[in-house]
């Protein structure tokens, strides 16, 4: 086999150790009795019994390993793919006219006009996080950039959904820091942008913080790649980092020493299951597989994430038109005495598989020279439907490809609504008691801009690099973030993600509908025009028939609102079993919604400052609605009641409304309402600005409910003078209501609010921003 220079020292560490037995394929069908630890992997005994029953023997320990991470949760999805069948039944032909590839694949990709193409998705990386926080994040991001590159694209910008205990809680102390350092870290070094995200604190995560990431990447629409080996005798090459102990066990209970034999006298350390990373090497990896890729050296490519080279093999295989031989003497490997379990289950960090042509490897080893990346052919596709891989001359795997990766098992799993739901439901919070006079409206104002939940980021997001590369037009704490395409004709596109589980937990086919709703506008507010969906679907325990109810009717509520948004779902994550003991998280379904701006000078900020006297015009309802209301959440630590309605209808006609005011100029900054309502949106858009405003409430209004109400469907817009005419002749046009509630002051330097007074910009300043800080340090 064809290798680049690189790999003359990995051979040492498969030489034989002893003269062990080799549980080759022919040693398993003539030891049928022998006992196997598949419950340790996490393997059901019927999972066990219909592996013999595929191979018409016992599994290897190499097969029994593959198997056991490819059926696990994270891979297989077996509990919710019969629940995720519904995003494809609820997709039309118009939006799957959008996708030039969707569910099923490393990620989704749009077509975004003039020959460009986005992908993006977004991942968990739940648990190693909680273990390990540095690495667990860091990892995460890794992980989900090389989704984005084997998809043939340049990654662009990442994006990080953050959920933890409670603020003040000592775990949440030692989680946070590690996680926002491991983001940073590791998205800083690649030189990728962070643009979004989330940070919510709450006491259903403790001890399971969610760390989903996203990224986002860009590429020609004819330069598309997909993971499938396809034309016997091309080569499969394995480049990148070396294979490591790290990482094993990653998606399931699978650990470095199941299969030694002797797990008190290898002397081996057993390592924790959280993967370690090394941006720099995955920096390179970027770069050295764009030049293969634009030189067209590769068939088909995936990525080595969850499960390793037995995913990566096993994928690849089953999506192609045959077979698959792997000879693991040849993998790099950084540790000694691997066996062929850990080889093949092994998530070490910063890898790739391709498949290519035979009289293509010597250009392709080139190129990974010039990068000094890595790389070595380990195998080749065959004509028969196998994946074949040998060890030490000895067959240890010999099975049918898709039934490793495509044909694991399918559980239909209870599904019962909770008893305590009607209770939930029951507890209205228009029953609490309310700030009446001016002193108790300010103080709550006050109070809320300073709670966990809706203070400044800054003290996170601070510490990512939004500006590298020079194409960033917005981010934090815009509502969404934007970026530049193309130079030339200024195409951007515009990420947002969200979720509010409270809303969820008290309707979850309502509260999935208001998560995309809201991101979707906030894609929206910045002048873009949604395009697409991703998901990230964080839930308690399969096992559990009332999460599994929330899992059934948060999937229906977000497949149900994207067809009436007429936007696709591309693809996304499952991460089950989010939950201490009986305690499960919050049902929390992020949506991630793509945008796309036909110009970015013309985006919308989200402080206002621009002119003094220019109009302040809320559009939209608002209506007495608090429940899961961050009010509801500060004043009276309450989750009770029903979530906002949401008017799906109604947020294209904003969203529409808000993409002509960018166009012609008629907004110049624009927020969503949403956790905290108007007060909060007030406090965030001078703050931004840097300016004041002069607040006035309609005449029948209760000051409590037009301020803190967190009716979905509204957005605070400024409108330049001059304009005001116009826009409201837009939003009139259209049926959308819009009310004038305040102008921009430049030179008061206050945020001043009719029944309430004046409310200095600096004490403002003083209680949004200084809670995390006084927190986290």
């Amino acid at each position: 086999m064809t290798e680049s220079t690189h790999e003359s020292a990995a051979h040492d560490s498969t030489a034989p150790s002893g003269t062990e037995q080799v549980d080759s394929v022919e040693h398993a069908a003539r030891t049928p009795e022998l006992a196997q630890p598949y419950r340790e992997l996490g393997l059901a005994d019927d999972e066990y019994e219909r592996i013999r029953e595929i191979l018409g023997r016992r599994p290897t320990e190499a097969e029994l390993a593959m198997y056991s991470v490819m059926w696990s949760e994270h891979c297989s999805y077996k509990s919710s793919k019969t629940h995720l069948k519904y995003f494809g039944e609820t997709t039309t032909e118009e939006m799957r006219s959008k996708m030039l590839a969707g569910i099923g694949e490393n990620a989704g990709v749009v077509d975004i006009g003039d020959g460009w193409a986005v992908t993006f998705k977004v991942e968990s990386h739940n648990h190693p996080s909680y273990v390990e926080p540095y690495q667990g994040a860091a990892t995460g991001v890794g992980g989900i950039v090389r989704d984005i590159m084997a998809m043939g694209a340049r990654p662009v910008a990442v994006a990080d959904p953050l959920r933890f205990g409670p603020a003040e809680a000592e775990d949440t102390r030692r989680v946070l820091p590690g996680v926002v350092e491991g983001i940073g870290g590791y998205g800083n070094c690649l030189g990728l942008p962070n643009i979004g995200g989330e940070v919510v604190f709450d006491e259903s995560y403790a001890r399971n913080p969610l760390v989903n990431a996203m990224c986002v990447g860009v590429l020609k629409s004819d330069e598309l790649q997909l993971a499938h080996a396809t034309g016997a005798g091309n080569k499969v090459v394995l480049f990148g980092a070396r294979t490591g102990l790290d990482g094993i066990g990653g998606v399931s209970v699978l650990a470095s020493e199941t299969f030694s034999g002797d797990e008190t006298g290898s002397g081996r350390k057993k390592l924790p299951s959280v993967q370690v990373g090394d941006p720099f090497t995955e920096k390179v990896l970027i770069e050295c597989c764009l030049e293969l890729y634009g030189s067209d050296l590769v068939v088909g490519v995936q990525d080595l994430g969850g499960a390793g080279l037995s995913c990566a093999t096993s994928e690849l295989a089953a999506a192609g038109d045959g077979g698959m031989r792997i000879d693991l003497d040849t993998v790099p490997l950084r540790a000694e005495g691997m066996n062929p379990a850990e080889i093949l289950s092994s998530e070490s960090q910063e890898r790739m598989c391709a498949i290519v042509r035979p009289e293509d490897v010597e250009s392709f080893m080139a190129v990974c020279r010039k990068w000094d990346v890595t790389a070595t052919v380990i195998g080749e596709v065959t004509e028969d439907d196998r994946l074949r891989i040998d060890w030490r001359g000895e067959c240890v795997v010999d099975v049918p490809p898709r039934t490793v990766a495509d044909e694991g098992p399918v559980y239909q799993r209870p599904v019962r609504r909770p008893a305590e739901q009607d209770l939930i439901t029951a507890d209205d919070p228009n029953t609490l008691a309310r700030p009446g006079t001016a002193d108790e409206l300010r103080e709550t104002l006050l109070r809320m801009a300073a709670s966990p939940n809706l203070c400044s980021r800054e003290w996170v997001t601070g510490q990512y690099d939004h500006y590298v590369r020079g194409n960033t037009v917005l981010a934090q704490p815009s509502d969404g973030g934007v970026l530049r395409v193309d130079e030339e004709t200024g195409r951007g596109i515009a990420v947002a993600t969200d979720c509010n589980a409270r809303y969820t937990r008290l309707d979850p086919y309502e509260g999935a509908r208001l998560a995309l709703a809201e991101a979707y506008r906030n894609v929206a507010v910045t002048g873009s025009k949604p395009v697409a969906v991703t998901n990230c679907l964080n839930f308690g325990s399969a096992e559990d028939p009332a999460v599994m109810w929330q899992f059934q009717q948060s999937v229906r509520g977000l497949a149900d609102a994207a067809a009436e948004l007429g936007v696709p779902v591309t693809g996304g994550n499952v991460s089950f079993y989010n939950q201490t003991g009986s305690s499960p998280i919050l049902p929390t379904p992020v949506a991630g919604v793509l945008g796309v701006i036909d110009d970015v000078t013309k985006r919308i900020p989200t402080g206002i400052g621009a002119a003094s006297g220019e109009s302040l015009l809320l559009l939209g309802e608002t209506r007495e609605e608090f429940g899961g209301s961050e009010w509801s959440r500060v004043a009276h630590d309450h989750l009770g009641g029903t979530p906002p309605r949401v008017d799906l209808e109604r947020e294209r006609l904003l969203a529409d409304v808000l993409g002509i005011g960018s166009r012609d100029g008629l907004i110049s900054a624009a927020h969503d309402l949403s956790e905290g309502g108007l007060a909060q949106a007030l406090v965030e858009m001078s703050l931004i600005g840097e300016t004041g405003a002069r607040i006035v409430l309609p005449e029948e209004a209760d000051p409590f409910v037009w301020l803190f109400s967190e009716s979905a469907g509204r957005v605070l817009v400024s409108v330049p003078r001059g304009a005001e005419l116009k826009f409201t002749e837009l939003c009139a046009a259209r049926g959308l209501p819009c009310s004038k509630t305040g102008v921009v002051d430049t030179e008061s330097g206050a945020l001043e609010i009719q029944g309430i007074g004046e409310i200095p910009l600096s004490e403002l300043r003083e209680a949004w921003e200084g809670t995390l800080p006084r927190l986290f340090g």
